[in-house]
């Protein structure tokens, strides 16, 4: 009796182990050959016992970015409501702020200081509140379900999810991790210090701009990563932080760089680069959807690229 009570424990447990073993889910709006990739690479990380990391990009990665990118949005938004038509020394020097981001260069350490600049002052309850309510506002269908799924699929196989974005730490982390379910403590922006509950212009060493997410990783994350998505040419030190695959999303293939530009592309597009360094290469649709008015837009900001899904 003894013994079959033992046999019959070891079979539940074979059987219940079974039903919960790990298996990958295919991504529909992927074609065969991104899925197989996939699949293999995660069937071969089955036998790893470290930390398995996988690295995502925000904007245009996991989140569309079309028309406008959402923490130009809401800064801009919150800067017309709180403001634009006040005259005291706190809204003139915000507004110079906002002035300042309209007419610099939107992609270099300077811009992301400047974002923080003009948050600073306020509390992080309020940052992220500004953060929830414009994703709730113009953004709640912008996360890519692909990109979801691929998450999902990623934690079945015991992989950490990590985001290291250019964006302000704190203006993203809560919706984010609201939608997403990574937890806030892995969803690194640009950061800044803290003092008595309120964001300060400090920023905080490495900022994840270009080659600084690549030191964030090194930083904050202490790991290589397994896997690394991203979808610009600020994503490209990062990725090559992957000891395994890499994965970019919407890469543009239209401006070619000349190597006094840029000369980790050697004059190819982005597209070419990870064609040349064996990338999953995807796409994911992301285009203007929904009656939305746009600050953005009012203020002649440029619009990015739309993406069409590719059937």
């Amino acid at each position: 009796m003894k013994n079959r009570f033992f046999f019959f424990s070891f079979l539940i447990i074979t059987l219940t182990g079974s039903l919960t073993a790990q298996e990958f889910n295919q991504i529909s709006a992927w074609d065969e050959s991104v899925n197989n990739r996939l699949e293999s690479f995660l069937e071969g990380t089955r036998i790893i016992k470290e930390r398995k990391v996988a690295v995502f990009d925000c904007d245009g990665t996991l989140l569309g970015q079309s028309p406008y990118y959402l923490a130009d949005e809401a800064l801009y938004n919150y800067a017309k409501e709180e403001f634009s038509e006040k005259k005291d020394s706190i809204s003139l020097a915000k507004m110079a702020v906002i002035d300042s981001l309209l007419h610099g260069n939107n992609v270099g350490m300077d811009y992301v200081q400047r974002r923080i600049s003009f948050l600073s002052g306020l509390s992080t309850t309020a940052v992220e509140n500004i953060g929830e309510e414009m994703f709730h506002e113009k953004y709640e269908k912008k996360f890519y379900p692909e990109m979801k799924q691929l998450l999902a699929n990623l934690e079945d196989y015991g992989f950490e999810i990590w985001v290291v974005t250019a964006s302000p730490e704190i203006l993203y982390q809560q919706f984010v991790s609201n939608n997403m379910g990574i937890p806030m403590n892995r969803i690194i922006g640009v950061k800044s210090v803290i003092h008595e509950g309120k964001i300060t212009g400090m920023l905080v060493q490495p900022v994840p701009q270009d080659e600084g997410k690549a030191n964030a990783i090194q930083t904050f994350i202490k790991a290589k990563p397994l896997f690394v998505a991203g979808n610009s040419r600020g994503d490209l030190e990062m990725m090559n932080e992957s000891v395994g695959l890499k994965m970019i999303v919407n890469p543009d293939d239209s401006n070619k760089m000349n190597s006094e530009k840029d000369e980790s592309l050697n004059g190819h597009t982005l597209k070419q680069y990870w064609q040349d360094h064996e990338a999953i290469i995807v796409t994911c649709k992301d285009i203007s959807e929904g009656d939305y008015e746009y600050v953005s837009e009012e203020l002649e900001i440029k619009r990015n690229t739309e993406h069409q899904k590719v059937e």
